[in-house]
């Protein structure tokens, strides 16, 4: 296995005929999940566009490109503009709509500019979608959030909707207008809730995409970094490479249409023992704190997801061992601190 993204490439060579001489659209293309996808399309034949805001918060970052500038195109907007996106989106074939604020404490201090981005844009992106590209498919990046604390485990996707935050009700209703506007309009689009997903190109410069970020970085640099809770909190990781492979699956299976889909993992760990197994792999410490109040109040507890319906559909498992992802992402990330953390 390698570093970089031929492992995605060499699965998503059954779907290569899809994506050959396409003309995709990648919102958040610059982004962790964005310019990883960019990379495997890339070597697919496709016609590449992303489309990125660069607002710091929200993780898209240049150097995630780096080297792939001469092959794709890149535009910088915000897809809450409806006449740059209607534009862009004029004659697109797909469109993987990773864009999006993804942090829970910021919806909560902030959920105005949460309900604008993973609503409002969401609803510009599909209303430019059904008058400038009707035959278009569009994947949706949506989040286990949705599901707020478990009622059982682990999760299917009958579980009850029932969030703990402003970003999980705001992404449930994001993809709930992913899902009417196949309904009613014929606009063909699938959504994938995912789970902890982690690898190369993250963002690692704080927690607000995901707290094995920062971990990440602290190990990197040689500082201890905080377990929240308890740290016996199960959770389950997807390495990017496994989430681009359900992307590009999701996006050339017409059995895929209109369909809802977790992802998940076979391998269920607390957070403890995965501090304990990120530290051996990189000798480094941690140390297990109580939540701060704010996070404490929007905890969903223990979580792990039913991946069993991608798998029967469309043949999708997870296929990188979660230490092995640790290894290959702290390997990326070794000789690259200053291009995500300054």
């Amino acid at each position: 296995m390698t570093s970089d993204d031929d492992y995605a490439l060499s699965e998503a060579l059954g779907a290569i005929d899809s994506y050959i001489g396409q003309r995709i659209v990648v919102t958040g293309g610059l982004g962790f999940i964005g310019s990883n996808l960019a990379r495997v399309l890339v070597k697919l034949g496709a016609k590449v566009t992303l489309l990125d805001s660069l607002i710091p918060e929200y993780g898209g970052n240049l150097a995630n490109i780096s080297g792939l500038e001469p092959s794709l195109s890149v535009n910088v907007c915000d897809i809450r503009d409806p006449y740059a996106i209607r534009h862009l989106l004029s004659g697109a074939n797909y469109i993987f709509n990773l864009a999006g604020q993804t942090s829970h404490v910021d919806s909560m201090t902030d959920p105005n500019t949460d309900l604008a981005i993973n609503v409002g844009a969401q609803i510009n992106l599909l209303e430019c979608a059904r008058l400038v590209a009707p035959e278009v498919k569009i994947v949706f990046a949506s989040t286990r959030q949705i599901y707020g604390r478990p009622q059982y485990l682990p999760v299917d996707e009958l579980h009850p909707i029932k969030p703990v935050d402003v970003n999980g009700i705001n992404k449930w209703a994001g993809e709930s207008y992913h899902t009417l506007y196949s309904e009613v309009y014929g606009l063909r689009s699938t959504v994938l809730r995912l789970t902890n997903t982690y690898g190369p190109r993250m963002r690692i410069r704080d927690s607000r995409q995901t707290f094995l970020g920062i971990w990440i970085r602290k190990v990197l640099e040689g500082d201890p970094f905080l377990v929240f809770g308890t740290g016996h909190q199960l959770r389950d990781f997807n390495y990017v490479d496994d989430v681009i492979y359900a992307l590009l699956l999701a996006g050339a299976d017409i059995k895929a249409d209109g369909k809802v889909y977790n992802l998940g993992s076979r391998e269920i760990i607390s957070l403890r023992d995965l501090a304990v197994s990120l530290c051996e792999t990189a000798s480094s410490g941690f140390e297990i704190v109580p939540f701060p109040e704010e996070r404490r109040l929007i905890d969903i507890g223990d979580y792990f997801g039913d991946y069993s319906l991608i798998q029967q559909d469309l043949g999708w498992e997870p296929k990188v061992p979660l230490i092995e992802g640790l290894r290959l992402t702290l390997d990326y990330f070794a000789s690259r601190l200053p291009e995500y953390c300054d």
